[in-house]
């Protein structure tokens, strides 16, 4: 009896030390009486790269609004990752909780993102506002009006009769704006402590005029940088009038806008931190990143060794496997060196023992051909679904592998 007595009180002891752990309760807004909040903090961090988020989750005040914006779905994706994973350079994921941005409203993001008016155009719709107003007996006052029609941070245009000559000496530069914001704990409260915002800048102006097109002008990075700089500054100027915002540290990421069909997107150029309080944007840090497709010219101009690389993978899996047609591989560069490489592979499969087959095969071809120099991600997939997954991160030896089935 005492061995089975013993033996209970040890199940207990384990399960009590498997079981989730308490939830923690944290105050949101902790000097704002009316609009306090109790969040959840989450028991465990998925890596050192990734933080932690509290709970419930908030959506961004702008939530969809980069859906309107940016027309390639990898730039969608790529923004908001990569705005986070150059964040983490100057808000600790260790010390700091992650949440989408709660200062910048859909209605602001979409005024700042539309065009400065002309001269003639400011004085007509102030005019048509006061009308307006005197119309219907309500109170106005002229410069506030004013004020609110130059809000847009694209270039001024009369659209109406702008002929393609004038579309292209006026190119619509900002796409989009994104605000994440970093939160610390201090005893049961959590407080603002940093804010980085992304500035997108397309890359190709696409328009119509005269009832013609879609024309496109192409946009130097030259030029992209510039005009990413000159917005920045005017977005700092405006963010530091937003209550809460007067004071916090801010880093701001330029974001190179891929072309509408590009099969990878685009990339951040440039990146500083603006300290508590400051008023002015100082010098900027360039970022050498780059997303890169294999097979593609530029994979073969600019890193042929890679290249070959996966001209081998494709011809060893090529050599057994009949009905395969080729991959698309995917290459992240970092000061021009390869940090993660995906690769895709769609094939037609008959059965289970064929995924399982060439799933084991892929498995040995990563192994010999690929150094663990870098994170590498294998997806495998049939007409309708997602068939098996191989993934090493850099610096280990043996891939994980799932078979979906």
């Amino acid at each position: 009896m005492k061995r089975i007595g013993l033996f209970l009180i040890g199940i207990l002891l384990l399960l009590t030390s498997c079981a989730p752990k308490p939830k923690e309760e944290i105050v949101q807004n902790p000097d704002e009486t009316d609009e306090q909040e109790i969040s959840i903090v989450p028991s465990y961090q998925l890596s050192n790269d990734n933080y932690k988020m509290l709970l419930p989750f908030r959506p961004s005040k702008a939530r969809g609004v980069v859906v309107n914006q940016l027309r390639n779905r990898l730039d969608i994706e790529e923004m908001e990752d990569g705005l986070r994973r150059h964040s983490t350079e100057f808000f600790d994921p260790n010390k700091y909780y992650y949440e989408e941005g709660q200062y910048l409203t859909a209605s602001t993001v979409y005024d700042w993102l539309g065009r400065f008016p002309t001269e003639e155009q400011l004085d007509r719709e102030v005019q048509k506002e006061i009308a307006y107003r005197k119309k219907n007996k309500l109170n106005y006052d002229e410069e506030q009006i004013r004020a609110s029609f130059q809000q847009g941070l694209n270039p001024p245009l009369e659209e109406e009769g702008a002929t393609e000559e004038d579309y292209r000496a006026s190119p619509r530069y900002l796409s989009h704006i994104l605000e994440q914001n970093f939160l610390e704990r201090k005893d049961d409260a959590v407080e603002l402590v940093g804010v980085s915002i992304g500035i997108a800048i397309k890359s190709e102006y696409s328009f119509e005029a005269e009832g013609k097109g879609p024309y496109y002008e192409s946009i130097s990075e030259k030029e992209m940088l510039q005009e990413g700089k000159d917005v920045a500054q005017k977005v700092l100027e405006r963010v530091r009038k937003i209550e809460g915002l007067e004071n916090v540290p801010i880093m701001f990421a330029l974001y190179h806008e891929e072309t509408e069909s590009s099969p990878v997107p685009g990339n951040f150029v440039a990146k500083t931190l603006v300290s508590e309080g400051d008023m002015m944007i100082g010098d900027w840090e360039n970022t050498q990143e780059e997303y890169v497709l294999f097979p593609s010219d530029q994979a073969k101009k600019d890193y042929f060794d890679d290249y070959e690389m996966l001209k081998s993978f494709g011809q060893g899996i090529a050599e057994y496997f009949p009905n395969y047609v080729g991959y698309i591989g995917e290459g992240f560069y970092l000061n021009d060196e390869l940090r993660k490489l995906t690769i895709e592979i769609p094939l037609e499969f008959y059965g289970a023992a064929e995924v399982v087959g060439f799933t084991q095969y892929t498995y040995g071809l990563i192994k010999n051909i690929f150094p663990n120099q870098y994170d590498i991600e294998v997806k495998i997939s049939s007409t309708d679904k997602l068939e098996s997954f191989i993934y090493r991160e850099a610096g280990e030896e043996e891939p994980s592998v799932h078979i979906l089935h």
